[in-house]
């Protein structure tokens, strides 16, 4: 069931819109509490959800185990590159992971197989600054 396109779904969706990179409900809902829009943080869940499951935010679990949420650019299945520090997203295409994945799941029989793989890691400007900073240490 589609969710009614209210001024608030709209206001989180362009918020997500203007955010670098993945954020966090958390910091969305700051942002917007930020500019007075009296739009509460379970709004801001329902919204991002509902983006997610209409393919208009790219949705994934950070390696601490958060939700993170992005404005979609690219349609369809797809995976990324995400910078730990600065939060630089990358969208690659992964046709070796989509190879593995459905050889897989069919050697231990199993059919209709998903799977979500992003890569974490840090980008080369946030690496060349993490090198600098150890050696000034």
């Amino acid at each position: 069931m589609a969710q009614r396109n209210t001024w608030q779904r709209e206001r989180v969706r362009e918020a997500l819109s203007d955010a670098q990179g993945f954020v966090s409900a958390q910091s969305l809902h700051a942002r917007l509490r930020d500019e007075n829009t009296g739009i509460g943080l379970a709004t801001v869940y329902r919204a991002l959800a509902g983006l997610a499951a209409e393919g208009n935010a790219d949705s994934l679990q950070s390696p601490e185990g958060e939700n993170l949420y992005r404005a979609c650019v690219t349609s369809g299945h797809h995976h990324h590159l995400i910078c730990r520090s600065c939060g630089l997203t990358i969208e690659i295409e992964a046709s070796e992971v989509e190879q593995w994945a459905q050889r897989t799941a069919a050697a231990n029989g199993f059919t209709e197989a998903e799977h979500i793989v992003d890569i974490f890691g840090l980008c080369t400007p946030c690496a060349t600054a993490r090198a600098r900073e150890r050696v000034a240490d």
